[in-house]
């Protein structure tokens, strides 16, 4: 053994022996039992950055339960990122001075295809050089075409269950991103800005309020009163009771409205009086509902304001129509004041811009027949969460949830395979067109509705999150017929019919039924609602089986200052940087060591140089008891009664108690208490302690002190080896002369 352990020596040859000897790959073997975890598919159009390397807590969980004779399966993946890559590549664009606007669908979605094909293999590599022991034989793609296969019929499946329908709803639309979010997407930011006072005259002049022509009503948006319906106030605000009913004209448009009463309207905000714009205001549009008021839009999916708006104000953007409204009031003598005002204002989670609420037809999924069920299986611990505190954040999400607008106005992704009806349905009695939609897994031949080949796919594809949330299921069964080689397909799926006929064999499969549901779902706490209840969700609805028996949390890695990183502060720290410089063993266990479970922590470099020269304490206990192995001439064993054979034998009691010990709380998922377990009783205990006490016995070949000794470091070898699965795969291979790997062995 060379004297100092060198990473970059020892971590490519190793990765290749593994993945080239088939460690990594599973099978069906009903001797063993079976874990299987499914990889949380990264985005397949960038690099990998810490978040991803927190991937490390399944690695452990895989090499470990591997160590314990199971029949391990993790499945790698990656995730199309629909809108997450359509604006990266937009960005690409804009260097090249050009925009999504400048190609038609087909063409954007070849060149972003092509674009994330390139970066793909770059991030699937950057996984292997972090020695996650990934089976790579059965790596799958969102937009691979059995992928959206059952994407497509779980969608079919809930449209025919009514738990999918088409609505005009207000929904969270970033103008300069072009498409909608769920409610989950919109990151709300304390803004400071302006709540601006409005006279609203009365239509009579008997009407008044304390010798007032007129009621003040309190807005941060002056602008979206071009699109008012009514007034509102609380009906238990004395001060407007009598005048609940009547008359007032909204200025600058001079439409008529009603004061109405309404229970949600705040007494202490503002005046106690509110405009409502149901059109671009989500508590005024449900007020509308209950009103049965008129929608009138102002503002486009652009953001200008629409003719609608009136032709003093078509065409201009949001900030610019507001600055004219204020102005316009002013010389109207229409503001009575305008006050500073802190408010949380919703933006969009990509490019920052603020969120407007706009009236558009979306695809919903109706959430509380699926909230409900789910939150059965998580009340009963049919799923179990680690740490034990987050089960209480899920269930209220399940509690909370609006259901899901799951239409996206993007190209890359998986289109909607929803169809509408262009011919004119008339209802005999109310004589009023309506819009027919149905779906199919295929492009039809024609109308499912009328009849004629008149109809037309809708131009929405889905958010990502839809079919995401499926990726336990969808993934197994995709995997689970082999002898079946699917084409991949850009836009669609060929043979379609053929491939329908396939998807009850694939859940009805030996190789699905035999991993799924599978063990484990790791994933970050941030992202608990967001896709982990999305995925119990529609797994429970889709196969009648929890998508997986257990769900661990980790928490987010932020600098040594304990703030958030990113490109813009300069903190980021970049995981394969780190790996080149202190190898990939290094980073993991700075990931994890002294990490409560499910907790934030603050990651500095100089942790990972801590843990880099861990690791080089390990190399030399091994490369220790290694040397003294070559010593010739080794004598026999020490006197039972001796100080040394207590010593020996203290260090066997010891050595049972720490495996024992390693064993549970790798079992109840708490890695960082095992990891420190091994740290302490590497270091202090068989280093510092027994080899100090014991070093003159080994060095004049003593059998049974050198026997014991390499026992027990062995032992820890293989505890240690879920957590820094390079070195010691390296020291282990050198014992046994490479002919057998660490992974052979069994606890």
């Amino acid at each position: 053994m060379e004297p100092k352990y060198q990473p970059n020596f020892f971590e490519e040859k190793i990765y290749q022996f593994w993945e080239g000897n088939n460690y990594f790959h599973a099978e069906i073997n009903k001797e063993k039992k079976p874990f299987s975890i499914i990889l949380p598919p990264p985005n397949a159009n960038a690099d990998l950055h810490l978040g991803h390397a927190m991937y490390v807590y399944e690695d452990i969980m895989i090499r470990f339960y591997k160590l314990m004779g199971f029949e391990v399966l993790w499945l790698p993946g990656a995730d199309h990122a629909g809108f997450e890559t359509q604006y990266v590549f937009e960005k690409h664009l804009k260097e090249k001075g050009k925009s999504r606007f400048d190609y038609n669908r087909e063409e954007l979605y070849q060149m972003i295809f092509e674009f994330v094909m390139k970066n793909r293999d770059n991030m699937e590599n950057q996984l292997r050089r972090l020695g996650f022991a990934l089976d790579w034989q059965r790596k799958k793609f969102t937009l691979d075409a059995d992928i959206i296969q059952v994407v497509y019929d779980t969608f079919k499946k809930l449209f025919e269950a009514g738990l999918v329908y088409r609505a005009k709803r207000l929904v969270n639309f970033c103008t300069f991103c072009g498409t909608s979010f769920s409610d989950l997407e919109v990151v709300y930011k304390e803004k400071l800005g302006k709540l601006y006072y409005i006279k609203y005259l009365f239509k009579s002049k008997n009407d008044n309020i304390k010798n007032k022509n007129y009621i003040s009503v309190a807005t941060t948006r002056p602008e979206t009163l071009l699109g008012d319906t009514a007034v509102a106030v609380n009906p238990k605000d004395k001060r407007f009771k009598n005048l609940i009913g009547r008359s007032l004209i909204v200025p600058l448009v001079n439409r008529e409205v009603k004061i109405i009463a309404d229970l949600v309207v705040d007494p202490k905000f503002g005046t106690g009086a509110v405009k409502v714009t149901p059109a671009h205001d989500q508590t005024d549009w449900e007020i509308s509902q209950r009103h049965n008021l008129s929608l009138i839009q102002v503002i486009d999916f652009d953001g200008r304001m629409m003719k609608e708006a009136g032709e003093e104000f078509q065409g201009l953007f949001i900030n610019q129509a507001r600055e004219k409204v204020v102005e316009k009031l002013k010389e109207l003598n229409l503001i009575e004041k305008i006050d500073d005002y802190k408010h949380r204002v919703g933006h969009c989670y990509k490019c920052g811009q603020v969120i407007e609420f706009l009236p558009k037809e979306q695809w919903f999924i109706k959430i509380k027949p699926l909230a409900e069920r789910a939150k059965e299986k998580v009340v009963k611990e049919k799923i179990k969460i680690y740490p034990k505190r987050f089960k209480k954040i899920l269930l209220w999400w399940l509690d909370h949830f609006q259901d899901w607008n799951i239409s996206r106005q993007v190209v890359w992704g998986i289109r909607i395979p929803a169809y509408k009806c262009q011919s004119k349905i008339k209802n005999q009695k109310s004589k009023i067109e309506k819009e027919s939609w149905f779906v199919s897994l295929e492009k039809p031949k024609k109308c499912l509705i009328c009849g004629n080949c008149d109809f037309k796919q809708d131009e929405d594809t889905f958010d990502t999150w839809f079919s995401s949330g499926q990726w336990p299921f969808a993934t197994l069964a995709s995997c689970s017929i082999s002898n079946i080689k699917y084409q991949k397909s850009k836009t669609h799926i060929k043979n379609q019919k053929e491939k329908n006929n396939l998807i009850t064999k694939q859940f009805n499969n030996e190789f699905f039924n035999y991993f799924y549901p599978t063990s484990v779902m790791e994933t970050g706490y941030d992202i608990l609602p967001w896709w982990v209840a999305r995925m119990i969700m529609l797994g429970l609805f889709y196969t009648g089986k929890v998508p997986f028996k257990n769900v661990f949390l980790h928490g987010l890695v932020k600098d040594k200052f304990g703030q958030k990183m990113s490109k813009s502060k300069g903190n980021v720290i970049n995981p394969m940087e780190m790996i080149d410089k202190y190898g990939a063993d290094a980073l993991r266990l700075a990931l994890v060591y002294q990490v409560k479970e499910g907790n934030d922590q603050s990651l500095s470099e100089g942790k990972i140089v801590g843990m880099r020269n861990f690791i080089n304490k390990v190399w030399n206990i091994g490369r220790f008891i290694y040397l003294t192995k070559q010593i010739k001439n080794q004598k026999s064993e020490i006197r039972n009664n001796s100080l040394k054979s207590i010593i020996i034998k203290k260090l066997k009691k010891e050595y049972v108690n720490e495996k024992k010990r390693y064993l549970k709380l790798m079992k109840d998922f708490k890695f960082s208490l095992a990891l420190s377990l091994l740290y302490k009783f590497l270091w202090h205990r068989l280093a510092d302690f027994y080899i100090e006490r014991l070093k003159e016995e080994f060095k004049n070949g003593n059998i049974k002190a050198s026997k014991v000794l390499e026992d027990v470091f062995l032992g820890n070898l293989i505890m240690l080896h879920p957590f820094t699965p390079f070195v010691t795969e390296a020291i282990w291979r050198i014992y046994y002369n490479k002919k057998e790997s660490i992974l052979d062995k069994k606890f």
